[in-house]
């Protein structure tokens, strides 16, 4: 996993590119690399953490066979060996899943990525061409933001804040602040907190060349599962879904670094280990983190602690206290670019610190479950009929925004998802994974992780998997009021009896206690921040202080619209 960039037209320096590269620093410390094409119409960067062939024959921009190719590449190609055995004649000088990746292009071109089983974002240049192929995988485990001038050059990178050091605007977008601060939504589109920065959705590629873009739809997920349910016998479905499912896990531990598990005390991750043990062996001694905050109400350490019993695998447990709050949250903040998802973020956050410190360079994860086999409580709606209207980040009660100035709130985009499916349910599954849970926790995850220079996979984010549990009836996903049904008889094959049965209880943080509790003051102060500069134009100052006022003294316990005020101080202290 790493940073890239580029810079494609004319009228470009030097010091743009490697502004763009020390920027990214931190999702690549262990090299980096520039390559300035001769005809001056190309600059591409890297930042790279080696995973994969430690050796510097995996050090990137990386060259073809020839000059005409030039590759940056972010991720994880899992199936990187069996493609390199079908592209044996290719002459390779290391062992990269980069340089299988760029074989691939030189023989099928774009047709590539329907091979690829991983997680990716990349650029190749064609110096023969002069062209940019660039593509982002199927759920956007990896992102690629850009800027296009109306001259036609185009930027882009793997964050935000690469293109802000080449110098494209900072200028916050009106329309997507209206929008997260009116309905909560963020990551549902294109467009980002930033005027003119995009970012390149997933399952999408994009071309460029002679100053014109291009951008198309290489992967649709409605499209491969159909709108036919899948009849077979459960237990079918359930043999080709563990088998995949442990195929994933064995790919995902191709490492040349320790290979860890962020283990939370639900279903999913314990699944994910149930499924570690399978694959990697009854001695595998992989290092187990869970993050606690010692409020009983919340921690899920004695789960946790159930399913590590019989295993060889250390517990490491990270423990968030209030004091640490303030200079976490800056320095996440700093990482996003944009606004993210409070406490349950900082706390993970503080996960991917104490990995890296253990030497865990590569840690696993069960996000994906709860999107295909319909695990949030809301999805009980859909099968009544009824609509699941509020699709802000909690999905508890509406945004407070009467907080906002009638004319900013004027700015506010309403979103309705595309329906693809003749069933309530599927649809909105299919809205939380391509719309707004799946990305919107994608880009939390991935910011975590690299602030610390840690490489996140996920096992469940797999095309395959998603594919075979959109296509099951909705009795195998809720049945009898029970949750991911056909989830939990599966993972009966895994699980002590307890985990599996376990209600479903939300990973999270006693936030809203400690924003009116340790953290008021602190939390007062970013508000106040907020007000400063955005108070009397996007702001009504005498609402949001009596709304302060009023949760601060225990009115409420929906903490999110405090926290959206908070992020935007924040941000707004760091741009000011």
């Amino acid at each position: 996993m790493c940073g890239i960039a580029g810079i494609f037209g004319h009228n470009w320096e030097r010091a743009q590119i490697e502004a763009m590269v020390a920027i990214q620093h931190h999702r690549g410390p262990d090299a980096s690399g520039i390559y300035l094409s001769p005809t001056g119409t190309a600059a591409i960067g890297h930042n790279r953490l080696s995973i994969i062939d430690l050796s510097p024959t995996g050090q990137q921009p990386m060259q073809g066979r020839d000059d005409r190719f030039q590759i940056v590449f972010n991720g994880e190609i899992y199936n990187y060996l069996e493609l390199r055995s079908e592209l044996k004649d290719y002459p390779y000088r290391g062992k990269t899943d980069t340089e299988v990746l760029l074989a691939a292009y030189e023989k099928w071109g774009e047709d590539c990525l329907e091979k690829l089983i991983g997680m990716f974002a990349f650029l190749i240049w064609d110096a023969r061409e002069l062209k940019l192929f660039a593509a982002r995988d199927r759920f956007g485990v990896k992102p690629l933001y850009y800027y296009q001038s109306k001259q036609g050059a185009l930027t882009i990178a793997s964050e935000v804040k690469a293109l802000h050091a080449a110098g494209m605007t900072r200028t916050p977008d009106v329309a997507s602040w209206a929008t997260y601060l009116s309905y909560g939504l963020c990551d549902h589109t294109e467009n980002t907190f930033w005027q003119g920065i995009k970012v390149l959705p997933g399952g999408h590629a994009l071309t460029w060349q002679n100053g014109k873009t291009n951008i198309r739809r290489w992967y649709d997920l409605a499209e491969r599962v159909g709108k036919e349910f899948d009849h077979r016998p459960a237990e079918l479905v359930q043999e080709e879904y563990l088998s995949l499912a442990l195929e994933n896990v064995r790919l995902r531990f191709r490492s040349d670094v320790p290979v860890g598990i962020n283990l939370s005390g639900g279903l999913d991750s314990s699944t994910l280990l149930g499924l570690v043990q399978q694959t990697q062996g009854a001695n595998n001694e992989a290092k187990a983190f869970t993050y606690i905050t010692g409020d009983a109400r919340y921690d899920e350490l004695p789960w946790c602690q159930q399913m590590l019993a019989c295993t060889k695998h250390p517990s490491i447990v990270c423990r968030l206290s209030p004091e640490e709050v303030p200079g976490l949250a800056e320095s996440v903040q700093r990482h996003q670019d944009e606004p993210f998802g409070g406490l349950p973020t900082i706390a993970y956050a503080k996960v991917f610190e104490r990995a890296r410190a253990e030497g865990a360079i590569v840690l696993l994860d069960g996000q994906g479950m709860d999107e295909q086999w319909a695990g949030y409580d809301y999805y009980r709606l859909a099968l009544q009929g009824k609509t699941a209207g509020v699709v802000q980040g909690t999905e508890e009660t509406p945004v407070r925004a009467n907080s906002l100035l009638p004319e900013f709130s004027g700015h506010a985009q309403k979103f309705t998802a595309p329906r693809p499916f003749n069933d309530a349910l599927r649809n909105l599954q299919y809205r939380d994974i391509c719309y707004t849970k799946i990305p919107r926790a994608l880009r939390f995850n991935d910011r975590v992780s690299m602030r610390v220079s840690t490489e996140l996979r996920e096992p469940f984010l797999d095309h395959r998997l998603f594919e075979l549990a959109l296509r099951q009836p909705a009795e195998r996903k809720i049945f009898n009021g029970a949750h991911k049904w056909l989830l939990r008889q599966m993972s009966r094959q895994l699980l002590p009896n307890g985990v599996v049965e376990a209600p479903k209880r939300p990973l999270s943080t006693p936030q809203r206690e400690w924003l009116r509790g340790p953290l008021r003051d602190w939390a007062a102060a970013c508000i106040e921040k907020a007000l400063s500069q955005y108070g009397g134009s996007w702001l009504d100052t005498k609402s949001v202080r009596a709304s302060w006022q009023s949760y601060s003294n225990g009115d409420g316990d929906n903490s999110y619209f405090i926290w959206q005020w908070i992020s935007l101080g924040m941000i707004a202290s760091r741009y000011e």
